[in-house]
């Protein structure tokens, strides 16, 4: 490995390195829009025969190839954001999208949206998950992502719940790094109250109890909504997405503040459609067992009988009698797949009902 210390070679001419950037941003720009060309004509095709324009194991398949060919320098994550966005403008030339999120506008929802969908695509921000869903399952959104679990504070029971009442499909998941921001328009020595709802506040707890002592704390109905007040309120700061300050004009002065550095969130794509398997995918079951000792044990044991892993269980009261259950488990594998398709048989014998909320593929990165 070269040196640049010791290299006493003279310094590169930077003039001469920008025009050769200029010329490559030119190629560059003659590329994208021939492959613009094709996408044109793939949503020719995909009207043609009612082929969905969003196809999230087609998107996988792309993203794994551009990856998988990637030398370096850059990064996979940097690759993988242009072209997530380069997705996103074929979107909009094959028919524009709308995609609904838990808002307001600055949420970490609207960042998961932005970083999974694109900016080429219509964000439509709406009061509540139940109420993301139902604009997919009504048709008045195409797809809408919704908050399924946090690393840190678990399941999102709102969501357990909507996915249940709606019969909502699920047709990809994402992965977003949730990094929590102190802003403020005035200086941290001034700050006299901090607003966020109360998951965000629970996960800066020895950030406010070292930084902040004694201030008073405004529980709100989201990160938005607090960052709102911050940018009318004086001596008020605010916990949540650094999106919010930009939105809003709230400065952020501590970024990361978060106890957990690594603070994930999942979520789920909610859309009317069935993604064919990848080879890495993961299945989304709904289910409540027979009324019976051991019936939830031998619905467990199907899985373990057929070498499925469980990588997510949960559940909710079914609001139908008291004490029934709603259980709801992630496997990794696609329904398609033997193994997953012999093992749902053989769990719906010991269920009262069991849904397939979807396959899809499996999220591997961090967005």
């Amino acid at each position: 490995m070269t040196n640049h210390a010791d290299d006493q070679s003279p310094p590169p001419d930077l003039a001469s390195l920008r025009i050769r950037i200029d010329e490559l941003d030119h190629r560059l720009v003659e590329l994208l829009n021939e492959r613009a060309r094709v996408v044109v004509e793939v949503g020719r095709a995909k009207q043609h025969d009612g082929t969905p324009i969003y196809a999230p194991d087609r998107e996988s398949s792309v993203l794994a190839r551009v990856l998988a060919a990637n030398p370096g320098p850059l990064p996979d994550r940097t690759l993988e954001g242009i072209w997530r966005e380069l997705m996103s403008g074929s979107f909009r030339l094959e028919r524009p999208l709308r995609i609904g999120y838990l808002g307001p506008p600055g949420s970490f929802s609207h960042l998961a949206a932005l970083r999974h969908f694109g900016s080429s695509t219509e964000l439509a921000p709406v009061g509540a998950i139940d109420a993301v869903v139902e604009e997919v399952v009504t048709g008045r959104s195409d797809y809408g992502l919704v908050p399924y679990e946090n690393s840190i504070g678990g399941s999102i029971t709102e969501t357990l719940d909507a996915l249940a009442e709606h019969d909502a499909p699920v047709c990809a998941e994402s992965l977003v790094a949730i990094d929590q921001s102190l802003m403020a328009n005035c200086a941290p020595d001034e700050i006299r109250a901090v607003a966020s709802k109360p998951e965000a506040l629970a996960q800066c707890r020895k950030f406010l109890r070292s930084s902040l002592p004694g201030v008073e704390i405004i529980e709100t109905s989201s990160t938005s909504a607090a960052v709102e007040r911050a940018a009318v309120a004086s001596r008020t700061a605010a916990i949540g997405c650094r999106l919010g300050g930009e939105i809003h004009g709230v400065k952020v002065l501590f970024d990361r503040i978060q106890d957990r550095a690594e603070n994930i969130t999942r979520f789920l794509v909610i859309g009317r459609q069935a993604p064919g398997p990848t080879g890495d995918d993961r299945t989304t079951l709904q289910f409540q067992t027979d009324h019976r000792p051991g019936a939830l044990v031998d619905v467990l044991a199907a899985f373990r009988d057929a070498g499925v892993n469980l990588s997510h269980i949960d559940k909710r009261p079914s609001r139908l009698d008291n004490w029934i259950y709603t259980f709801f488990v992630d496997l990794v594998g696609h329904r398609d797949d033997p193994p997953v398709a012999a093992a749902i048989d053989a769990a719906r014998g010991h269920c009262a009902s069991l849904h397939i909320r979807g396959s899809y593929p499996r999220a591997k990165r961090v967005l």
